[in-house]
């Protein structure tokens, strides 16, 4: 097996060397941006399997977004790469459920393993002829396009603001990767799993309760997000019950 690792994918070396493989068609997955003289190399062209029922959710993070958006459905979708990212012809797509209280990762491990069969039908269509092509234009959606964007630091914090169901599909959406956070004597305290409680909270916004035994919940808009995985910063993750009896909380807030 070849191995090409480029630091620059126009370089002219790396260029040449791909070019000698006489590529029929060309596979992608998670990949960077692809200038026009790679993705158009082969006869076939290039196809990339994408985490998300496009055109819903182009970008970077597919799953992400859709789990932050609270959508209860997701699925996979094989492309013919073009100029726009992830905007290219539709070749297959395959539908699958996202569970109420299922994280991202979860959703990932599930809908992985349907993308590598959509692949493989993918390139059996396209060798066999049986396989059209639909121009994302033409498939209609009765909700405006959502994009799916790189995630930065200042997407994760936890506004304690907004309501309980928002702020627990974003601690879902987030994990295990890169974590929504809030901050714990000052530190920044990530929370990986959590519960909702849709009760009228008695402690201002963003503010905590605890019994320093067996519970940890944070007050949002309409009620409390109680912490049940939990990582504070320099320490490892763990459940919030084996936090609090090893850590001794010094604020409220």
């Amino acid at each position: 097996m070849k191995i090409l690792q480029p630091e620059k994918l126009k370089d002219p070396v790396f260029l040449e060397t791909l070019g000698s493989l006489q590529p029929d068609l060309q596979i992608v997955v998670a990949f960077r941006m692809l200038p026009e003289a790679v993705w158009n190399m082969p006869p076939m062209g290039t196809v990339n399997l994408h985490g998300s029922l496009l055109p819903q959710y182009r970008g970077a993070a597919p799953i992400n977004w859709a789990v932050i958006n609270g959508e209860t459905e997701t699925g996979v979708t094989t492309f013919k790469l073009q100029h726009d990212i992830d905007t290219g012809d539709i070749l297959l797509q395959e539908r699958s459920p996202i569970g109420e209280n299922e994280t991202a990762g979860e959703v990932l491990d599930r809908i992985k393993n349907i993308g590598a069969g959509l692949l493989v039908r993918t390139v059996k269509g396209l060798i066999d002829g049986s396989l059209n092509t639909t121009p994302q234009s033409q498939i209609s959606s009765p909700d405006p396009l959502k994009l799916a964007p790189k995630i930065f630091p200042e997407n994760c914090k936890i506004n304690w603001d907004q309501p309980v169901s928002k702020i627990y599909n974003l601690v879902r959406g987030l994990s295990p990767l890169p974590g929504a956070f809030t901050f714990l004597d000052g530190k920044m305290l990530k929370i990986f799993r959590s519960k909702k409680e849709e009760i009228t909270p008695a402690v201002p916004h963003g503010n905590f309760e605890t019994d320093k035994k067996t519970f940890l919940r944070f007050a949002a808009a309409d009620g409390y997000i109680r912490a049940e995985e939990i990582q504070l910063e320099g320490k490892k993750k763990m459940p919030t019950e084996d936090f609090l009896r090893g850590y001794r909380l010094q604020s409220k807030a």
